[in-house]
């Protein structure tokens, strides 16, 4: 009787509730069907598929071929060969100039004379002639460089940019001895007369000045200006433009259409367009291309050799006759040294190629930071 009685108080599933018509009732039932259960934690260590694939990023492992990992080989073995040969390179350079240092010591780098058989020998005249020559070489090639690489990749007509482009690489391959004789035999006798004017109107200067001669003075004789480290370097300046120009071209080629139209779209001329969109972009290029230049200029031999007047004393003065560099000096001494002066070449082809790493070592960092550089190298 009990169990009945309890059996016709408990309220039947199906019958509504006091108070609740049907249709809530059933509006209630549907809402709790579709409601979602409640997540029941997983034990440690074991995930749900589909959660865990929604949080975890899936990892791509993407099989290489055998093409690409001979690639890959390839490029590893070239990278580290080329290591490797200039490693190579700067330790011959020091074990043979090791008896000059030896003898020597720091003085080497302050000594200007150059008479290794009696142990009076140093770089100091040599290495500020090297300098010298390639800095003048940069300032003139730097602008006609940059202004050839804007004409031809922005001004120029897309029919005459291929002929600029030819012209371009066919003179960064003339052999250097042709330029070399080209500037003993026409451009010195030409260039005289803006060594003058420049050492009357700016020989207040002391990189100006040229000993011998005053201001105004017509008289005065041609012989100092000749043979000088300004007509050197205006030689080399015509030598490494080409390749300056064809490094800047490329990156300055590779700006971006969108912003260059951009810029178009907000009113700018091409000069507009080409300072607020080009010459930014190629930051990296130039500088790259103006470094490159300037490790060539260091480094040029025929040319400087055939054009200057080998002086052994420090000439700071770049229009007056008479200069010196490290690769001419190589040049002059190597057939008639001794086993000693070999070692003293050595130690001075060694102070040259350290120069040319850091001057390379240096462009590579700052090209590395800008913007053309950076996205290359992604």
């Amino acid at each position: 009787m009990a169990s009945a009685q309890e059996e016709s108080d408990r309220p039947e599933s199906g019958r509504a509730e006091p108070g609740r018509s049907e249709s809530e009732e059933s509006t209630s039932e549907e809402s709790a069907s579709h409601r979602p259960e409640p997540a029941r934690p997983e034990p440690a260590g074991h995930a749900s598929g589909t959660g865990s694939r929604a949080l975890a990023p899936r990892r791509l492992n993407a099989a290489r071929g055998l093409g690409d990992r001979v690639f890959r080989y390839q490029l590893t073995a070239t990278g580290i060969a080329v290591l490797a040969i200039m490693a190579g390179v700067g330790l011959f350079l020091l074990l043979r100039a090791g008896q000059a240092l030896r003898a020597r010591g720091f003085a080497f780098l302050t000594t200007a004379a150059w008479q290794p058989d009696v142990h009076n020998f140093g770089i100091a005249a040599v290495l500020t002639g090297t300098v010298l020559i390639a800095l003048v070489a940069v300032v003139i090639s730097v602008p006609l460089a940059v202004g050839t690489a804007l004409f031809i990749s922005d001004v120029a007509p897309r029919k005459l940019r291929r002929t600029l482009v030819t012209m371009v690489d066919l003179m960064a391959a003339v052999p250097s001895v042709v330029y070399g004789l080209w500037g003993l035999f026409f451009l010195q006798q030409h260039v005289i007369g803006l060594s003058r004017w420049l050492s009357e109107w700016l020989g207040w200067i002391p990189l100006f000045t040229v000993d011998g001669t005053q201001p105004g003075e017509p008289l005065a004789t041609e012989s100092v200006f000749t043979a000088s480290t300004f007509v050197a370097g205006i030689v080399v300046a015509l030598m490494v433009a080409p390749i300056q120009c064809s490094v800047m071209r490329e990156v300055f080629s590779q700006a971006p259409a969108g912003e260059r139209e951009g810029a178009y779209a907000l009113g700018a001329t091409r000069w507009g367009m080409i300072r607020s969109v080009v010459l930014p972009y190629g930051k990296g290029g130039m500088i790259g291309g103006t470094m490159l230049g300037l490790g060539r200029a260091l480094g040029e031999t025929i040319a400087v050799y055939l054009i200057i007047s080998p002086v052994f004393v420090i000439q700071p003065h770049i229009l007056q006759t008479g200069s010196n560099s490290v690769s001419s000096l190589i040049a002059l001494h190597y057939g008639d040294a001794s086993d000693f002066g070999m070692s003293a070449l050595m130690a001075a082809g060694l102070a040259l190629f350290l120069l040319t790493l850091a001057v390379n070592f240096t462009a590579s960092t700052v090209v590395a930071r800008s913007r053309s550089g950076a996205q290359s190298e992604a």
